[in-house]
């Protein structure tokens, strides 16, 4: 993946991401707000060795420094941290006294700084000045070689013992600083596994890929509805590239009749079939839509007309072909499904089906057959095997890979032709939306000039 992939992964997830800020936030908040405050007390220590000539001066001091780490270990010591435990003020065990000491020695120098933390500041800079005496007294007494004489080491305090005036903890913005970055580190690994277990179809390239045929359009979702859209609606101009494909296959061979199914159910496929037979027979051709969904019929209701008689009841012999067929406008017909028969399957593959496929063939110049989907039954299949080209129709971000493999596995086991497929319902906004060209499909502006002028405008 490339940069610009991520940065879509991130557009398409942005919701999860932000709550993810969000509660990150809501949690250091509370934080902030509940956690028991932590006070801090600093104080310095300074070591130095008395040396009466010149010459001894860096001797003493790399003496003092290489103790420095000895005397951070000293201040949690028995000898210093015992004899603070339990006394008034204090109360805090060895345990806990030693947990609240920190130590730090600047480098490459013979300072030492010392904190001390605890949740009441009293006790806090209480116990540092009592640990603070405690520690120079015991630094002292151990560097003397001898009682009688002065310690070779000396520790002077340069600074505190201080108590700072705020508490340590908790830090707000450094808390609400930290629950950012981690709700952003969240919200990126959780919009990666969303991506990466999401198996649905969201792009033309990655459908072309899956159905080894081209896509043929990527057809947007119309809030008016599949069959109401206006002529200039961005629906409406995607199925007319559509159109323009499959004229473009007819042209250079036999494709009259077109079979347009799905994988699975609710993928648009109805409304494509008739939204391309309105395409077709606005072009000034004479076409025929039948649904070939026998199990659960839906044309007839789609496009106002009588749905008791149709395909059904001419392969079973009850009606001759002339007397079911419905004109609908000005160079369209309906063969509706008529009644929901017990065998589909075999009356769609019957050689009264063939029949029917070679006469609807010479009497219009196309025939679309809204056919079932392929996963669910055979029907589909049966179909698009008498037909000259199929097109699948595929939901943008509902139907998974897994289903667009198989269906085209069935297209193949009938010897199918593929015309190519159609991305159906695509987004209108985000980062897997289409180019939009409204401005340009909704016309031309009126022209500034006055009455009489004109002036061209780009195109």
């Amino acid at each position: 993946m490339g940069l610009r992939d991520y940065l879509r992964v991130a557009r398409r997830n942005r919701w999860l991401m932000a709550a993810s800020v969000v509660v990150a936030l809501g949690v250091a908040l509370g934080v902030n707000l509940y956690a028991t405050p932590v006070y801090a007390a600093r104080v310095t220590f300074f070591f130095s060795t008395p040396s009466s000539g010149g010459g001894g001066i860096a001797a003493a001091g790399m003496f003092s420094t290489n103790r420095l780490s000895t005397y951070a270990a000293l201040l949690t010591s028995d000898e210093v941290a015992a004899p603070l435990a339990g006394t008034p003020g204090v109360d805090l065990d060895l345990e806990e006294i030693r947990e609240a000491i920190t130590a730090e020695i600047v480098p490459d120098t013979v300072i030492m700084n010392v904190v001390v933390e605890d949740r009441d500041p009293n006790r806090t800079l209480l116990l540092l000045t009592r640990l603070s005496r405690s520690f120079v007294a015991a630094v002292q007494e151990l560097e003397r070689p001898d009682p009688a004489e002065p310690s070779s080491v000396k520790v002077t305090i340069v600074s505190g013992p201080a108590l700072d005036e705020d508490p340590v903890s908790p830090d707000p913005l450094n808390n609400l600083a930290l629950a950012t970055v981690a709700g952003l580190v969240v919200g990126a690994i959780g919009s990666v596994g969303r991506e990466v277990a999401d198996n649905t179809v969201r792009t033309a390239e990655a459908l072309q890929t899956l159905a080894s045929a081209p896509v043929l359009a990527r057809v947007p979702a119309d809030p008016a509805g599949p069959f109401v859209s206006p002529s200039t609606s961005p629906r409406t101009e995607a199925l007319r590239e559509v159109r323009t494909r499959v004229q473009c296959a007819a042209a250079a061979g036999s494709v009259k009749t077109l079979a347009v199914t799905s994988a699975v159910p609710g993928e648009g496929r109805s409304a494509t079939a008739c939204g391309l037979a309105l395409l077709f027979a606005e072009a000034g051709q004479r076409v025929l839509v039948v649904d070939a969904e026998l199990r659960h019929p839906r044309l007839g209701a789609f496009l106002g007309r009588e749905d008791a008689a149709g395909l059904s009841t001419v392969l079973d012999g009850t009606a001759p072909l002339e007397q079911v067929l419905q004109p609908w406008g000005a160079g369209l017909w309906l063969l509706a499904g008529g009644r929901t028969p017990p065998n589909p399957s075999e009356l769609l593959s019957s050689p009264r089906m063939t029949e029917l496929v070679d006469e609807v063939r010479r009497r219009f110049d196309v025939v679309i057959f809204d056919c079932p989907p392929l996963l669910p039954v055979t029907d589909a299949a049966v179909v698009a095997a008498r037909a000259d080209g199929t097109l699948l129709v595929v939901r943008a971000r509902r139907t998974t890979s897994a289903q667009v493999t198989d269906a085209v596995r069935a297209l193949h086991a009938v010897n199918a032709t593929l015309l190519g497929c159609v991305l159906n319902m695509v987004a209108g906004k985000g980062p897997d939306a289409m180019p939009r060209y409204d401005s340009y499909l909704s016309g031309p502006k009126p022209s500034p000039r006055g009455r009489g002028g004109w002036s061209m405008q780009a195109a």
